[in-house]
């Protein structure tokens, strides 16, 4: 059983998620207070943490900063109020893996919740699959329905990348140092080429995308199908 920390200073919304959490079969840990979050988060490293960004003591942006420092990689999704570009922007660039604007639909964070933890089962093995297809890193292959996909290196290593983090909104420069590396010259734009190539290899619809979904202003992310 999964264990869920959830901090939350809306009562409401935390009984709420704790209710749904529990009933999906998630062993839930719930706090409203930022500063017992945190060191619930470090002591008893949960296999994921919804997190509220305006919380008593320490925020949300300060307990996921202090997480990804002790070198913890739990999935963390935010919760919050704000749709501002720069205010998740900011959440991502300390460590967080994902974010909700309020108003969402339990049923939309519960089947993201699932998509990080299978993540991080599949990274055990090397071997991603999504859709109709198979992507195995030790052999450096993608396969459709057995039929191998040739890609280039450069596009090998962006799907490894988007895959070992399904579901993570992902920032331009995050994809950029992550693919071509720190010291790189490349633009925003290259990443822009690369993702339609990309799609025109494996999505369905390549106008449509299934998997690969452009988040304005901020980059990209991919979905895994539930």
């Amino acid at each position: 059983m999964e264990t869920v920390l959830i901090i939350e200073d809306d009562s409401t919304m935390l009984r709420g998620l704790k209710d749904n959490f529990e009933y999906a079969g998630y062993n839930v840990i719930t706090t409203a207070d930022g500063e017992v979050g945190l060191n619930a988060a470090l002591d008893s490293k949960p296999g994921l943490i919804i997190l509220d960004i305006m919380l008593p003591n320490i925020n949300g942006y300060e307990i996921c900063r202090l997480i990804r420092k002790e070198k913890l990689d739990m999935p963390i999704i935010m919760l919050t109020a704000k749709g501002e570009e720069s205010d998740i922007v900011l959440g991502l660039n300390l460590g967080a893996d994902d974010y909700v604007t309020k108003p969402f639909s339990i049923k939309e964070l519960l089947a993201r919740v699932a998509a990080f933890l299978r993540r991080n089962k599949q990274a055990e093995t090397d071997r991603y699959e999504f859709g109709d297809f198979v992507l195995d890193v030790p052999s450096r292959k993608l396969s459709k329905n057995s039929r191998e996909i040739k890609l280039s290196p450069k596009e090998f290593k962006f799907l490894e990348f988007f895959l070992k983090r399904q579901g993570k909104a992902l920032t331009r420069d995050e994809i950029l140092n992550a693919v071509w590396g720190y010291n790189s010259f490349v633009t925003h734009r290259s990443i822009d080429r690369c993702v339609t190539t990309l799609r025109n290899k494996i999505e369905p619809e390549p106008h449509n995308p299934t998997f690969i979904h452009t988040l304005r202003e901020i980059g990209y992310k991919f979905e895994p199908t539930f």
